[in-house]
C-alpha cells in the first residue's frame, strides 16, 4: 500500500469519525426542540424564581409590539424564539475565540472541551426543577457550542481542494439526519411526559435531560478513543498570544465582518473572504426567519395540528439529506460558487410559493424548492471560506464563520416575525424570497479561489 493511499484512508476514516460524532451530538441537541412548548408549560405552573414570569411578559410585550395574537400557544412560540436567539447570541461570542484556540493546541482538545461543556449543560438539564436552572443549561449549552466549528476546521485539516467539498457535504448530510431524529424522539419524549405537566412528575425534562446526557457522554469516549488530532503541532499557532490575539475583540460584530483577526492572508484573499462572510450572513438572517415563521403560517393559513407540523419538517429533513448525499457530495471541486447561486435560484421562488400556498400539494413543492437551497448553499459557502487562510488560522476562520451564522439567527426570527405579524404571510414571505437576491449578487462577485495548499 502506497503512502497517497494510507493518506487517503486516514482522511476517509477520520471523515467518518466526524460525521459519527456529529450525528450523536446533533440527536442529543436537538431532542429539546419539539418538547419546547411543553417545557415551557411546565414552568410557566411550577417555575418559583419568578424569572419564567418576567421573561415570559417581556415576551408578550414583544408580541403586542408586532401586533402578534394573544394567546397562550402563540406567547409560548414567541418565549421559545427568544430563548433560541439568547442560545444563538452566546454561540457568536464563543466561536470565534474557541476557533481561535484550536489553532492553538490543536482540535482534539478543544473538540473535548466543547463535549464536555455540553454535557455539564445536560446535567444542570437534569436537574432544572425550576426556570432559573434551564435558563443557566442553555447558557452553557450555548457558550459550549463550538464543536461544529472545530469539527469544519478538521475537515478543512484532512483535505484538500479536491476532496473538500465532499467532506463539507458529509457535515451537511449529519446536520439533516440529526434535525431529522432528534426531533422525532423528542416528541415521543413531549407525548410520554405531557401528561404529567400539571403534576409534580419531572418526566417531562428529566427522561430527555438524560436522553441527551448518556448520548454527550458517549461522545466524548467515542472521540477520546478514536478520533486522532488533525492539526500537528508544526502546523499550529506557535504561541497563545498568536492564536487568541484579535479573537476576543471579535465580540465586535464589526470586527467580525472584518475579519479583522486573520493576519496571514493577502489583500484580494481577504476581500473576497469578507463578501463570503457578508454573504453567509445575508442568507443565514433571512432562511433562519423564514424558517421561524414557517410554524405560524401553516397553523394559521393549513391549520396543521403538532403531528401534521411534525410530518412536515420530518419531509424537510430527508429531503435536505437527499439532495446532501445524492447531489451535492457528487460535485466536482471548483462547483461551489454555482451550486450556491443555483441554491438561491431555487429558494427564492421555494418562498414565494411556500407564502402564497392555498393547498398542502403546493406547500409541499414549495418546501421541495426549499430543500434544495437549505441543502446546497451553506455547504457551498462553508467549502469555500475554508479555502482561505493558513494552517494556523483554520479554526479563527471557521470560528468567524460560525458566529456570523449564529448572529444571524439571533436577530432573523425577531424581525420577521414582526413583519409576519403586522404584514401578514404573503408580505413576509414576497419581501424574504425576493431579498434572497441580494446575498444571491454578492456572489456574482466572489472569484474561486485554489487551494493552493492541496
Amino acid at each position: 500500500m502506497n503512502a497517497a493511499t494510507v493518506e487517503k484512508e486516514c482522511q476517509k476514516r477520520t471523515l467518518m469519525v466526524l460525521f459519527a460524532s456529529l450525528i450523536i451530538d446533533l440527536v442529543g441537541f436537538t431532542v429539546i426542540l419539539p418538547l419546547m412548548p411543553s417545557l415551557l408549560e411546565y414552568y410557566h405552573q411550577h417555575d418559583k424564581s419568578g424569572i419564567y414570569q418576567w421573561m415570559l411578559e417581556r415576551s408578550t410585550e414583544f408580541g403586542s409590539l408586532i401586533g402578534a395574537p394573544h394567546n397562550d400557544r402563540f406567547d409560548l412560540v414567541l418565549l421559545g424564539g427568544i430563548l433560541g436567539a439568547l442560545f444563538s447570541f452566546l454561540q457568536y461570542l464563543s466561536s470565534p475565540i474557541l476557533g481561535a484556540l484550536s489553532d492553538v493546541y490543536g482540535r482534539r482538545q478543544l473538540l473535548l472541551a466543547t463535549m464536555i461543556g455540553t454535557l455539564i449543560s445536560y446535567v444542570v438539564w437534569a436537574i432544572s426543577y425550576d426556570f432559573s436552572a434551564f435558563l443557566m443549561f442553555r447558557i452553557i449549552g450555548g457558550l459550549s457550542k463550538g464543536n461544529v466549528g472545530i469539527v469544519i476546521a478538521s475537515v478543512t485539516d484532512v483535505t484538500n481542494h479536491q476532496s473538500r467539498s465532499k467532506g463539507m457535504a458529509l457535515v451537511g448530510i449529519a446536520f439533516s439526519l440529526g434535525f431529522t431524529f432528534g426531533p422525532l424522539i423528542g416528541a415521543m419524549f413531549s407525548i410520554w411526559g405531557s401528561k404529567d405537566i400539571s403534576g409534580d412528575s419531572y418526566t417531562i425534562f428529566q427522561y430527555p435531560a438524560i436522553f441527551s446526557l448518556l448520548l454527550s457522554l458517549l461522545d466524548i469516549i467515542f472521540i477520546a478513543l478514536i478520533f486522532k488530532e488533525t492539526l500537528s503541532e508544526s502546523k499550529r499557532a506557535q504561541s497563545f498570544g498568536k492564536g487568541i490575539k484579535g479573537a476576543v475583540h471579535l465580540i465586535n460584530p464589526i470586527s467580525i465582518f472584518r475579519f479583522d483577526a486573520i493576519s496571514r492572508i493577502n489583500a484580494p484573499d481577504l476581500n473576497n473572504l469578507r463578501l463570503l462572510g457578508a454573504v453567509y450572513f445575508l442568507y443565514l438572517f433571512l432562511f433562519s426567519g423564514l424558517e421561524y415563521s414557517l410554524s405560524f403560517l401553516v397553523h394559521q393559513r393549513h391549520h396543521y395540528t403538532s403531528m401534521q407540523q411534525g410530518k412536515m419538517y420530518l419531509f424537510i429533513g430527508v429531503a435536505m439529506a437527499l439532495v446532501q448525499g445524492a447531489y451535492v457530495r457528487r460535485l466536482p471541486p471548483g462547483s461551489e460558487k454555482k451550486t450556491a447561486i443555483l441554491g438561491m435560484c431555487a429558494i427564492i421562488p421555494g418562498m414565494l410559493t411556500v407564502g402564497f400556498s392555498s393547498s398542502s400539494y403546493m406547500l409541499y413543492f414549495g418546501l421541495l424548492l426549499y430543500c434544495i437551497g437549505a441543502a446546497t448553499v451553506v455547504t457551498s459557502i462553508t467549502t469555500l471560506t475554508s479555502n482561505y487562510g493558513e494552517g494556523d488560522e483554520k479554526g479563527k476562520i471557521t470560528g468567524i464563520v460560525r458566529s456570523l451564522g449564529a448572529l444571524a439567527r439571533s436577530f432573523g426570527p425577531l424581525l420577521t416575525c414582526g413583519v409576519f405579524w403586522q404584514y401578514g404571510a404573503c408580505v413576509c414571505y414576497l419581501t424574504g424570497g425576493l431579498l434572497f437576491a441580494v446575498p444571491l449578487l454578492l456572489m456574482l462577485f466572489i472569484a474561486p479561489k485554489e487551494d493552493k495548499s492541496a
